[in-house]
């Protein structure tokens, strides 16, 4: 039983980083937009290896949640 409720911290844990990356990459783009304020570029150096890491993160993270979205929306799970 332990396992299982490790497991379920892991994906609760590895959700919620998703869509904290999925703020920060919707944030930095509507700053782009509205502002053209690269936030991130800022933050961390443009064109820096860690501002790529970031996009990298952000991307993933949107891959992940399009894939997992209709098991963990409470709107598009329902039956």
């Amino acid at each position: 039983m332990l396992k299982l409720v490790e497991g379920v911290i892991i994906l609760k844990a590895l959700h919620m980083l998703a869509y904290l990356l999925l703020w920060i990459g919707g944030l930095n783009w509507g700053l782009v937009g509205f502002l053209n304020t690269n936030l991130v570029a800022a933050l961390l150096g443009a064109g820096s290896a860690l501002e790529k890491v970031v996009y990298i993160l952000v991307g993933l993270s949107a891959v992940y949640v399009i894939l997992t979205h209709k098991g963990d929306c409470r709107v598009c799970g329902e039956k």
